[in-house]
């Protein structure tokens, strides 16, 4: 968008237009020149993500234009995925974006979507606990023995979220029964984490796969914003440099090599600056991996490294995210094997776009925008889901699965997963 703006705006008569990013993952000295003031004879044009919301105020915005939507992460209690999807906003948002146009002087706000819809908006935004993955609730009010179903929440989350995340826990190892739960010694281990329950999980089986080092390198990478950057001027530069750190198997085991190669180096700024990496996410990520290799400390967890043996790493991320596995079909998409079962492609992001493509993957996020797809992207092999998911989710996939042992389905109508 602000390569076309660029284009445009040298084809227009009358003062020079300079457009500006900002977005939370923006390095911080690209977040500062949007305040910086225009220069004499140019107009500002600010793109940004809702953080331009509420979060600060930039002085002499006169007109502001709102698109009427939102990237908005929700949590789908059938299939037990997290998406990420574009969603219509609320009127207490609209609100809100109208009040940035004008707060020093007379200001426009130009709305992008009619009257009608606008009365069709929701009053107010969905409170974030009537749409996340309750999992990370229910974990740690368990391990204050506290009845979640007899919780007064301030929003009472949906019964189906509920009914999922104990479900979730369940498959996890966490917990030993579904009607009256209690914490295994799994569960009170994944509670001294402050990780999403399949991530804690990730993190405890990794000591049996002598890989500890490789997952806390990993988790706390995904942990921090994107670490990618693309400037305007230097996009292909951008993809060569990125393109050193690929790995053919996917996106985790990319995320690896990456990290791996800042923690090695001394001059880590200059070193993002040539790789064209964001220096903010990777420094968080690597406070992040020190608070979690602290909690693994005290846990007696060893510091294991499986060192080149990536199949560990990939085998081992089967124990937490085995709900976010999808199948090749005969027509290059790919089902995904949970309930509810949706067609979804690789993210254009994902090192494994354009690459031969595997009979199985496994991915971290879903995202819908006018497509779906699924993002953080790892390669795996279909043996090794039946070995390495928890106990309760094999056996409610093992008969369906015994099709695919002996190769890919074809066939759309495949059952192989019922979580």
């Amino acid at each position: 968008m602000v390569n076309t703006i660029k284009q445009i705006s040298s084809t227009l008569e009358g003062p020079r237009i300079r457009p500006f990013p900002l977005y939370a993952a923006l390095p911080y000295r690209k977040q500062m020149e949007v305040f910086a003031p225009a220069v004499p004879n140019t107009r500002k044009i600010i793109l940004s993500t809702n953080i331009a919301e509420t979060s600060l105020t930039i002085p002499g915005i006169k007109y502001v234009i709102d698109s009427g939507m939102v990237k908005m992460r929700t949590h789908d209690p059938i299939t037990g995925i997290d998406t990420l999807k574009v969603s219509q906003i609320s009127k207490a948002q609209a609100l809100q974006r109208a009040g940035r146009a004008g707060r020093e002087s007379d200001g426009f706000c130009y709305r992008a979507y009619t009257l009608n819809e606008y009365e069709s908006m929701a009053k107010a935004t969905i409170p974030e606990i009537r749409r996340c993955n309750l999992a990370s609730v229910a974990l740690q009010l368990l391990n204050m023995d506290i009845e979640y179903d007899k919780f007064d929440f301030i929003d009472v989350p949906p019964i189906e979220g509920v009914k999922s995340a104990v479900k979730q826990l369940l498959n996890l190892g966490a917990i030993n029964d579904l009607l009256k739960p209690k914490l295994t010694d799994l569960g009170k281990k994944m509670c001294r984490f402050p990780l999403d329950p399949q991530y804690s999980k990730i993190l405890l089986a990794s000591s049996s796969f002598n890989c500890v080092e490789e997952m806390l390198n990993i988790i706390s990478v995904l942990a921090s914003e994107n670490i990618f950057l693309y400037p305007n001027d230097k996009k292909e530069l951008a993809r060569e440099r990125h393109a050193m750190f690929e790995d053919k198997q996917g996106d985790h085991i990319t995320l690896l090599r990456i990290f791996r190669a800042y923690l090695q180096t001394e001059k880590t700024n200059s070193w993002c600056r040539e790789n064209f990496f964001n220096y903010k996410s990777l420094d968080y990520a690597k406070k992040v991996k020190q608070q979690l290799s602290e909690i693994c400390h005290r846990l007696g967890m060893p510091a294991s490294s499986c060192g080149s043996d990536t199949d560990a790493v990939r085998k081992c991320l089967i124990t937490g995210l085995f709900t976010n596995i999808a199948e090749l079909q005969s027509d290059n998409h790919y089902l995904t094997l949970s309930n509810n079962r949706q067609r979804v492609k690789i993210h254009p992001s994902s090192v494994l776009c354009d690459k031969e493509k595997p009979k199985l993957i496994l991915f971290s996020e879903l995202i819908t925008t006018g497509r779906t797809y699924v993002r953080t992207v790892t390669s795996i092999e279909p043996e090794w889901v039946t070995d390495y998911m928890p106990k309760l989710a094999r056996n409610a996939a093992t008969n369906g699965f015994k099709t695919m042992n002996g190769g890919p389905s074809n066939s759309t109508s495949s059952n192989l997963f019922r979580f």
